[in-house]
């Protein structure tokens, strides 16, 4: 009888584990899925500067995401106070290669929107332990975003990347 509770568990176990937008360790395997998705962390209070090839970037943990074609972004807000993830788009970026110095948001990166990296996207403010809607990185390529109300932020500047191979 206690094989048979060890088995009920291991069930129980593997079954809580699969959770919406939870953290997979590998990619999803046969036929058309899945990937990584990657949890970015926000929080400014905690904030390391960091240079990085597109200027400084801080308060997104990582700094840069590496990801694959198929993988999935999701961005936690783990400050006491509203973030925002929002995709810079690349004509104010010179084509993605650089942080702008002048503000790249409007008023519109306050709701959430968009899906998939190359279409844009904004997580909308997230409050104090919300998690962003599921990002799919589509094609391959740097995307660069930052923060509604801190981008510019100094010395820290509430930015960051995503680079998708």
């Amino acid at each position: 009888m206690s094989a048979l509770k060890t088995i009920a568990l291991a069930l129980a176990l593997t079954a809580s584990a699969c959770t919406p937008n939870g953290i997979s360790a590998v990619g999803g395997g046969g036929g058309g899925g899945g990937g990584v998705t990657h949890t970015v962390d926000l929080n400014l209070t905690n904030a390391v500067v960091t240079s990085t090839p597109y200027g400084t970037s801080a308060a997104f943990t990582p700094p840069i995401t590496m990801a694959k074609v198929g993988d999935s972004i999701v961005f936690k807000n783990t400050d006491s106070f509203n973030h925002t993830s929002t995709s810079i788009p690349p004509s104010k970026s010179n084509n993605e290669t650089q942080f702008p110095s002048a503000y790249p948001f409007n008023g519109s990166a306050l709701n959430q929107s968009g899906m998939t990296l190359s279409g844009g996207w904004s997580s909308g403010s997230l409050q104090a332990g919300a998690t962003s809607q599921t990002i799919k990185a589509d094609k391959a390529g740097t995307y660069l975003y930052g923060c509604f109300f801190h981008y510019g932020a100094v010395p820290t500047h509430m930015r960051g990347a995503i680079v998708v191979q």
